[in-house]
């Protein structure tokens, strides 16, 4: 009589995508908003490799070629000193960009870890933060970059320094707000009765929670700190000339407003989309990582 052996059976069951999956599907859906993060890339890659899309130097002046409309040969125009004004776009984009993205990353690198110590620790330690935090907002943002600016000199690190200053406690205060609702729930109280350290808690648990809102808000406060370095130089109080920046482009074209529009135009105009390519990705990333939106 032969002998007969039954294989186990097994159910495969089915997976949900995880939340980043869900997300990206989310983002991607939004055509505004990848589309404002085409625009994005496309600025970011213009400035990147400046010097491959075009022949002319960005500070050289040419006397014989000033205020020339644009046309083939100057495709956005020439400035008063007869620079060609796409060039001086393209390089300035870098100077732009960079006081964008890196006040953004220094406010972060101070701005979290105060949040997440004030959240987690309580008592008189976040008292003495946010009060602190307070303080800073006491004055308004631009005010104090210019004072700070004025203080420490001008320079495009000192610009950078000033901008980002102004916007740790945003960051303090969202990284405390979630790290104080976080803190409370059931499996975070698990981990901390059964010995996890506070490093291991802040890194495993609440760390995940406070990276989706620091996401949007990396993303918003990229276009808002542009604003703020291109006011800065448009005061005087950014790059020193003949260096390019879109802040200081716009000033320098004020002044010619009836006679070379363009000089003042172009640069506005780069200034805008930026600032509305970064809003509208970071609406994108909001509705996106927003489990209630995607729901919908």
């Amino acid at each position: 009589m032969a002998s007969s052996t039954s294989s186990p059976v097994q159910l495969s069951v089915p997976r949900g995508d995880s939340p980043f999956v869900q997300a990206r599907r989310a983002f991607v859906k939004n055509r505004a908003a990848v589309l404002a993060l085409l625009v994005l890339l496309i600025i970011l890659l213009s400035a990147v490799f400046a010097s491959n899309l075009t022949t002319y130097d960005p500070v050289k002046r040419d006397a014989k070629a000033r205020t020339q409309a644009p046309s083939a040969e100057h495709l956005l125009g020439t400035d008063a000193l007869g620079r060609d004004l796409f060039t001086r776009l393209l390089y300035g984009g870098r100077i732009s960009l960079q006081v964008g993205f890196f006040s953004v990353l220094a406010s972060a690198l101070v701005g979290v870890p105060m949040g997440f110590v004030a959240g987690y620790m309580g008592g008189r330690v976040d008292n003495w933060i946010m009060r602190f935090m307070d303080l800073i907002l006491a004055f308004p943002g631009l005010i104090l970059a210019i004072w700070l600016v004025s203080m420490l000199g001008v320079s495009i690190t000192n610009v950078i320094i000033a901008i980002s200053i102004g916007s740790i406690p945003t960051y303090a205060r969202i990284t405390r707000g979630v790290t104080l609702s976080t803190r409370e729930m059931d499996y975070v109280v698990a981990a901390h009765s059964m010995g996890a350290s506070a490093a291991r808690i802040l890194r495993l648990h609440i760390l995940p929670s406070v990276v989706a809102p620091l996401i949007v808000l990396v993303t918003l406060s990229i276009s808002s700190n542009i604003v703020a370095g291109a006011s800065l130089s448009f005061l005087g109080l950014g790059v020193r000339p003949p260096l390019p920046e879109w802040g200081a482009m716009l000033a320098d074209g004020r002044g010619y407003m009836r006679n070379a529009w363009w000089m003042s135009v172009f640069p506005g105009v780069a200034i805008m989309l930026v600032v509305l390519a970064a809003n509208v990705v970071g609406d994108g990333l909001r509705d996106a990582l927003d489990p209630r939106t995607r729901s919908r």
